[in-house]
Formats: C-alpha cells, sequence, structure tokens
C-alpha cells in the first residue's frame, strides 16, 4: 500500500486519467473529490463487496439452473 500525506485541495493522479482531491478535513473524517472517465467505476468499499457478493449468488443460482436444466 502506498500511503500519501495531503492538505486541503491538493490532489493525486492515478493511471494518467483519475485524479483525488481532498476537499475537506473534519475531525477524523476526510471528504475526497474523484475524477474519472465515465467508463470507470467508482464505489465505496462497502457498496463494492456488497455488488460483488450479489453478483456471486446470481452466479451460483445460474449455475444450479444451469445444472437442473441439463439433468432434466
Amino acid at each position: 500500500m502506498l500511503a500519501l500525506s495531503r492538505k486541503k485541495n491538493e490532489a493525486i493522479i492515478v493511471n494518467n486519467n483519475i485524479e483525488i482531491t481532498i476537499l475537506e478535513v473534519k475531525g477524523d473524517q476526510v471528504k475526497i473529490g474523484i475524477t474519472a472517465p465515465k467508463e470507470v467505476p467508482v464505489y465505496r468499499k462497502e457498496v463494492y463487496l456488497q455488488i460483488q457478493e450479489a453478483n456471486k449468488a446470481a452466479a451460483d443460482t445460474a449455475g444450479l439452473d444451469a445444472l437442473k436444466d441439463l439433468l432434466g
């Protein structure tokens, strides 16, 4: 993991096309802004994990349905 220190209104660039800017710091919370191309999905980690779990459940269900169809 790369750890960087940034102050308010400072930014970092990722992969030449994603900019992460520190917008505000209040106590233990940091507000960030992310500028990225439309085709780059950006999620909070907890939302990303929920999406992954839902996709896995759907794939597992689809696999069971295919197996049931195959077995008749």
